[in-house]
């Protein structure tokens, strides 16, 4: 048992910045985060001496969290404000002026669907449209087709 832990935890330590960042992007105040991250942890810990090695770790931790976030999102629906920033993508810009685009970012992100969410969220952490693929279960044809049109949307939604 000591093995498969440090195993798990190694894991956990590896991959924990898409957990919160799936965290982030389905739960609004900190706390629920926090609850969100420890439930996320909790199944994947549940999950683990079952894991096969069938797809990859990656794969599979995507899948869990992914589940995780949607059904704990639709147990507690959230009022979501979304008020932490992103990294500073836009080089030479005003905090001010990156903080209003994180901010619309958001607000037109609250307004996508789930599936939609999670297809964005793949895509900012820099997966592959194959890799995306896998994790949603859909081609890579299909990937690049909705990231298209969650793009859109969201161009629209931003102006």
């Amino acid at each position: 048992m000591p093995d498969l832990e440090a195993a798990f935890l190694s894991l956990i330590n590896e991959h924990s910045g898409i957990i919160y960042k799936i965290s982030r992007l389905y739960r609004d105040s900190t706390e629920d985060r926090e609850d969100l991250f420890q439930e996320i942890v909790f199944q994947l810990w549940k999950s683990y001496p079952s894991f096969k090695g069938n797809a990859s770790t990656g794969t599979w931790l995507y899948r869990i969290a992914l589940n995780t976030a949607i059904s704990h999102f639709r147990k507690k629906k959230p009022d979501i404000r979304y008020t932490d920033t992103l990294p500073d993508v836009a080089e030479g810009l005003p905090s001010e002026e990156i903080a209003l685009r994180q901010e619309r970012f958001f607000a037109a992100m609250k307004q996508c669907d789930d599936s939609e969410k999670t297809i964005i969220a793949l895509y900012l952490e820099g997966l592959s449209y194959q890799q995306i693929a896998g994790i949603i279960g859909t081609s890579e044809n299909n990937v690049g087709v909705k990231l298209n049109r969650i793009k859109s949307k969201i161009q629209k939604l931003i102006r």
